[in-house]
């Protein structure tokens, strides 16, 4: 998910509230690394 923070929006993540990448200046930046995380998460071999 996308949380949004003073220095930023930030990916983290829903179970453990772990970070997964940030801050990143716009809204489009961070979705843009949450659908990287999804990709390889659901892509392993």
């Amino acid at each position: 998910m996308i949380v949004k923070r003073k220095d930023g929006y930030h990916v983290v993540s829903e179970t453990t509230g772990r970070n997964m990448g940030g801050p990143y200046k716009t809204r489009a930046e961070a979705l843009k690394r949450l659908r990287q995380v999804e990709y390889f998460k659901h892509n392993k071999d």
